[in-house]
């Protein structure tokens, strides 16, 4: 559309200024269509190519081309040329110089028609020649439209790519998670088993059929134990929320604790995520307990404050065979990124006094 206006101008000018020649005045005006027809086919060039000097020049330039247009010429339609330089000249510099530009086109082509300095044109009023400045204001309003329309689309992109970082980066957090779930269900378990089975190996060469019966039966105790845990955790990830105190009582109980459950406080219901990562931290504390402390006493605490809640799980030192093993160094670590998630805090650490010395405790701070 632009290009059909510009070209529009250029041909009526072609048609209908006079006197055009190839000599005296009608060789003058022949150039100066010229002249003012570059100026404004230039308007089409992209902006990021010239400085602000050189479209300075080259409008200022186009501006005087077209009052001395205006001038020199007879008859025709010449002072489009100006009308439409100033429409750009609001659309293309700055406020600032744009209106002074504005003033100089008005000025020149109003004193052009003011004082007859050419031959024709004796029936335009020289006001008609003010006006030549006017088409900077839509000029100027263009381009505060065009550059809404950029923000607009500079905001949106920028939106998308922030959408597009924040789900990778929802990704990434998905990951860990479901890498601290899978450890907490699988790495203590499959070790045992594995400690197990070997023992196992190791003991058919001595004829200890008896010894290796019971490394044995362990192992299977263990499978049916990781099954039980492996169910709870599907179920975990799949569920949004959790009945928290119905699911804590569950665990406590099949890690062969009754009662060992105290609830304190003003019970209230928790966000999903707290919710499901206070279940895993304590999976984790109570199957290191069963591990590290086998057949020790052990309990687990759970307070409501008004700004936090607390999840406290303590062991008494073993009183059965510990079995010497590795572990994967990922159960503390994987129950400080969960704590730090949610924004809280977390202890772990040997108990050194009253009738649990010698455990281990574990106290998770959730604020909220």
């Amino acid at each position: 559309m632009q290009w059909a206006v510009t070209l529009v101008v250029v041909v009526a000018a072609i048609v209908t200024v006079r006197p055009v020649g190839t000599s005296g005045r009608g060789l003058a005006v022949a150039a100066l269509i010229v002249v003012n027809s570059v100026a404004l086919m230039a308007r089409h060039l992209p902006e990021a190519r010239f400085p602000l000097s050189i479209e300075l020049v080259w409008l200022t330039t186009g501006v005087v081309a077209a009052a001395a247009l205006i001038g020199v010429s007879r008859s025709g339609s010449g002072y489009l040329f100006a009308y439409f330089l100033v429409g750009h000249i609001g659309y293309r510099l700055p406020l600032k110089q744009a209106l002074s530009l504005a003033a100089l086109a008005s000025l020149l082509c109003g004193g052009v028609l003011y004082f007859r300095l050419g031959p024709g044109h004796e029936a335009l009023p020289w006001t008609l020649g003010l006006t030549v400045g006017a088409p900077v204001v839509a000029g100027i309003l263009s381009r505060s439209r065009q550059r809404a329309v950029e923000a607009m689309i500079l905001s949106a992109e920028s939106a998308e790519r922030a959408a597009r970082a924040e789900a990778r980066t929802a990704i990434l957090t998905e990951r860990g998670r479901i890498a601290r779930d899978v450890h907490d269900v699988l790495a203590h378990s499959l070790a045992g088993i594995n400690m197990h089975l070997e023992l196992a190996d190791a003991l058919i060469d001595t004829g200890d059929l008896e010894k290796v019966r019971e490394a044995n039966d362990k192992a299977h105790s263990m499978v049916k134990e990781s099954l039980k845990q492996a169910q709870w955790t599907v179920h975990a990830l799949r569920e949004d929320a959790l009945p928290l105190l119905d699911s804590l009582t569950a665990m406590v109980e099949s890690s062969g604790h009754r009662d060992a459950l105290t609830v304190s406080g003003t019970v209230r219901e928790l966000p999903a995520q707290v919710t499901q990562n206070l279940l895993r931290i304590a999976q984790e504390a109570l199957t290191n307990a069963a591990r590290h402390a086998p057949g020790g006493d052990a309990g687990v605490e759970l307070t409501f404050d008004a700004t936090s809640t607390t999840l406290r799980i303590r062991n008494g030192p073993a009183t059965g065979e510990v079995t010497a093993g590795v572990g994967s160094g990922m159960g503390l670590i994987g129950m400080r990124e969960r704590v730090a998630l949610l924004g809280g805090t977390i202890t772990a650490g040997p108990v050194t006094e009253g009738p649990d010395r010698g455990g281990w405790q574990v106290e998770a701070v959730i604020p909220g």
